[in-house]
């Protein structure tokens, strides 16, 4: 079967057999989803090279998709948090891969609009939803919102590689023009003017497989993300409205400074944490040193040492402010007229805006 046969079908539907019309009419039905695909990831691509620049501009700009990325970070899946924090430490590698992610996003969502090489664009398409799934599915301060964006994308993606471009696509153009190429491995896998070369039954098999992936992936980690499949609901292991701190390395200095690491890593990327109060106490309960929020915003500059040069803690109008996935190093100086021995063993406890507390046991290193 040609796309010249199938330009005819619908004009001269009787004259058409029922396998042709069938395939006509499945892929005039993908159309929107074809078109709202290639859209969603034209969308993405071009937003970044053409209306909003500033996503792309690593030097000074909050916009920067780096500072996106870090708030991925808390919750992303197999390892890509990893990959993410080695990629903020490596500014040219972040900035090389930004660009690429982007540039792939505009071809495939362009191919997709446009039918052409229907199929091998479905399939990157997948990969990015199952790449975002990881690093972006826990978020969403109402709903996990990027979990649905992805799980639907993924859903879509499967359904164009198996089901092609038979309508309205550059494939076809292709295939009229060179009707030699639907002999053509290549062709029948990669584009989507003709079913994939395989029999009834092989075909059936190559879906049930892709539909066994995408449920279980979606759902998985909706199941994961949320719980409400075999499970009660729950906040997800990273809760993406209430902001969370874990606190390591704590250490009580020669002079009764205290040091230690802060992690931003839970809460929504949309509004900042903000630490109000800091107290260290002995293992009587006694109070040896607090900070108010005065003393945490007017730390010095060189007390803050940030990991990353994005999402960063420093000192704010309200204590100490951070963005979602921060961490940094952080020197507290000993309050005026207080005694704190080197090698106490003591209890750290930040408080944030909403009065929730977070601690850390400093015991001396022997």
């Amino acid at each position: 079967m040609t796309s010249l046969a199938l330009g005819r079908i619908g004009i001269g539907a009787g004259s058409a057999s029922t396998t042709e019309r069938d395939w006509r009419t499945a892929a005039l039905a993908m159309l929107a989803v074809r078109c709202i695909q290639g859209f969603i990831y034209w969308g993405g691509g071009s937003r970044r090279f053409i209306y909003a620049p500033s996503k792309l501009d690593a030097w000074g700009n909050h916009d920067w998709m780096a500072n996106k990325f870090q708030t991925a970070m808390p919750g992303a899946l197999l390892g890509m948090d990893h990959v993410i924090e080695y990629m903020l430490q490596h500014f040219w590698l972040l900035y090389a891969g930004v660009i690429l992610f982007s540039a792939a996003e505009l071809v495939v969502g362009a191919a997709l609009m446009a039918g052409l090489l229907t199929r091998v664009a479905a399939l990157v398409s997948m990969g990015f939803s199952v790449v975002l799934m990881l690093m972006f599915g826990w978020q969403g301060a109402t709903c996990i919102d990027e979990w649905t964006m992805a799980a639907a994308n993924l859903a879509m993606g499967a359904t164009l590689l198996l089901a092609g471009s038979g309508a309205y696509s550059l494939d076809n153009v292709l295939l009229r023009r060179n009707p030699a190429l639907a002999g053509r491995g290549w062709f029948r896998w990669g584009a989507g003017s003709l079913p994939l070369p395989m029999t009834d039954t092989g075909f059936r098999n190559l879906a049930l497989a892709v539909l066994a992936f995408v449920l279980a992936f979606d759902i998985g980690t909706y199941s994961y993300y949320r719980g409400s499949v075999v499970t009660p609901f729950h906040g997800g292991p990273v809760s993406p409205t209430k902001h969370h701190f874990t606190m390591t390395n704590g250490a009580v200095l020669e002079g009764g400074a205290v040091r230690f690491h802060i992690y931003l890593d839970g809460g929504t990327p949309e509004a900042p944490a903000h630490i109000m109060v800091a107290t260290l106490t002995g293992e009587d309960g006694k109070v040896l040193a607090s900070w108010d929020t005065a003393a945490l915003s007017h730390l010095p500059a060189d007390a803050i040492r940030n990991d990353f040069a994005y999402n960063k803690f420093k000192s704010g109008p309200y204590g100490l402010v951070a963005g979602m996935g921060a961490k940094a190093t952080i020197t507290l100086p000993a309050p005026a007229g207080a005694t704190i021995p080197s090698g106490t063993t003591a209890v750290l406890k930040v408080t944030d805006v909403n009065a929730r507390s977070f601690t850390l046991k400093i015991i001396p290193k022997g």
